[in-house]
């Protein structure tokens, strides 16, 4: 508790500083050298929360594990479950990535301008075809080898459980034939499980912030796992599904049933899957 007016100050200035860097250096840069700075600065944000990272599961070619680049490749999309807004910065500290964010954290205070500058791509809910239009942007993405971050679950949790794991942003990795890795996320404090960092319900941002300071030696696992195929698989949603499974499995959670439209399995649902994909909540920050 009493270093927590100490992070607070660390974590403004560190937050400015990138603002300025993103702002005044990245237009000039090409973006593997981009990468390679979020990578490094992402790293001291997770220091001056006080918090320890732990990277686990399949070991990552170390020129993908730099920049999260591999030109000439298709690039790969990861699956992760979400539980609070410093995920991103976790998965940054291990692999950068371009991830696919709501458009309301715009709005948040200093964060949402980073996440801006440093190139989020931003999905509109509520609109019929902002997933097309994101679709298209992470293509992009994605042929020029790029990595790829989306929450699944379209929320988050307190991190002991899962949710179904959504598909509609699963089409791009399908189309260009890259990889869709599974990863877990996973936080603890003194070796025990801890949901310190959960960002869920009507919490704010500043409250959120808050709990994750105080917390006492707060780490955060970041485990990456074996590739889901999709050669000739070309089911999004049997790709989502086994992704969560993979995940349900690391995490030693029950494996989310299939995703429901009103009440209706999947199977039942899969036409009303388009309409619904305009007001999914797929988000890099908060519920």
């Amino acid at each position: 508790m009493l270093l927590a007016p100490l992070r607070i100050g660390l974590l403004v200035a560190h937050l400015l500083g990138g603002i300025v860097v993103a702002a005044a250096i990245f237009p000039w840069l090409a973006q593997p050298r981009r990468n390679w700075i979020i990578r490094g600065w992402s790293r001291w944000l997770l220091a001056f929360c006080g918090a320890r990272l732990r990277v686990t599961g399949v070991a990552l070619p170390p020129e993908i594990a730099r920049t999260g680049i591999a030109p000439g490749s298709a690039g790969r999309m990861l699956l992760a479950n979400h539980i609070s807004w410093i995920d991103s910065f976790a998965l940054n500290a291990a692999l950068p990535s371009r991830f696919v964010a709501k458009s309301e954290i715009r709005a948040w205070p200093l964060l949402g301008m980073l996440v801006t500058l440093v190139g989020a791509l931003y999905i509109e809910r509520g609109r019929r075809h902002a997933v097309a239009s994101t679709n298209s942007r992470v293509r992009d993405r994605l042929r020029a080898g790029e990595t790829v971050a989306v929450y699944a679950e379209g929320t988050t949790t307190d991190g002991r459980s899962l949710l179904p794991f959504h598909s509609n942003l699963l089409a791009p990795a399908l189309e260009v034939d890259a990889e869709c890795w599974p990863v877990a996320l996973r936080y603890s404090e003194d070796g025990e499980a801890s949901t310190a960092a959960a960002f869920v319900g009507d919490m704010s941002i500043v409250e959120s912030i808050w709990n994750i300071l105080v917390a006492r030696r707060l780490q955060i696992e970041v485990a990456f796992l074996a590739p889901v195929p999709t050669g000739g698989r070309r089911d999004r949603h049997r790709v989502a599904e086994a992704a969560a499974e993979r995940v349900a499995a690391w995490l030693d959670v029950p494996a989310p049933v299939g995703r429901r439209f009103n009440g209706k399995p999947r199977q039942a649902a899969d036409t009303a899957d388009s309409a619904a994909a305009a007001t999914d909540a797929t988000a890099i920050g908060g519920p």
